[in-house]
């Protein structure tokens, strides 16, 4: 069966590259229009919207900083003047460290920097969007976590945090907008090979570290943490909310 979202209106958060970049290629091969966001890789971005240029529908790149609330109003204006409608948002774009932050020495700047991006900057996204579903009558919106929002990440404390507020986020958000006929649900992968992670499979040592906690052994394709979220986009989905599918090859076993 082929999952299709012709005519829809999708918006990914850090939409340029690794899991981002995968769901905007998705998305357009359902022919959905996308229309994504990035921080400075203009050129990436250009060239992705280039590359879905032969499938049906319109795939537009905007600059948007995911941590202001002003410019997350101006991203999802963009989509609704365009299209009239939205129908579905992918809450993506994130950051991680890998430099350890004990938490003796963590400043009040990575701490701040941390969940101005990582939950404020969803919370920003989802704010403007819902009251465009809300007349709708329709949405879906699926938020990016991590493993490390369910189990924790010693020395990465701030950016467990992050990541566990937005499960409780979402849990919270499908429980508020069901009456609205909106889905909410959330995509926990694990370890994925992106430039996010490049820093541990550049280190041999770090690398075969993560590996031995990983049933599956290797680290994830951003296109295997992108098809869950198309699948919860989808009307394969229609009785999903408040749930967190988790993608993380068995590093994390919980349900």
């Amino acid at each position: 069966m082929t999952i299709r979202l012709d005519g829809q209106v999708a918006v990914v958060t850090g939409g340029s590259r690794g899991i981002g970049a995968a769901t905007v290629r998705l998305m357009a091969e359902a022919h959905a229009n996308v229309i994504f966001s990035y921080r400075r890789a203009a050129r990436a971005a250009r060239d992705l919207a280039a590359q879905c240029g032969s499938h049906p529908g319109e795939r537009i790149p905007v600059r948007a900083e995911a941590s202001k609330v002003s410019e997350a109003k101006r991203l999802l204006e963009t989509a609704a003047r365009r299209f009239g409608r939205l129908d579905i948002l992918v809450a993506n774009a994130g950051i991680w460290n890998a430099v350890p932050a004990p938490i003796e020495r963590m400043s009040e700047k990575q701490w701040d920097e941390m969940m101005a991006v990582n939950l404020k900057g969803v919370y920003a996204v989802v704010r403007y969007a819902v009251p465009h579903m809300i007349r709708q009558r329709s949405g879906r919106i699926i938020v990016v976590s991590s493993t490390a929002g369910q189990r924790g990440e010693a020395f990465h404390t701030h950016y467990g945090a992050s990541k566990g507020g937005l499960i409780s986020f979402v849990k919270g958000l499908s429980t508020e907008l069901a009456p609205h006929r909106i889905l909410v649900n959330c995509v926990a992968p694990g370890w994925v090979d992106t430039d996010m992670g490049a820093p541990v499979l550049a280190d041999p040592r770090a690398t075969r570290k993560v590996l031995a906690t990983i049933p599956l052994g290797r680290f994830a394709r951003p296109e295997e943490i992108a098809m869950p979220i198309l699948f919860l986009a989808s009307e394969m989905a229609s009785y999903m909310t408040g749930e967190i599918v988790n993608v993380n090859g068995g590093n994390v076993l919980c349900g």
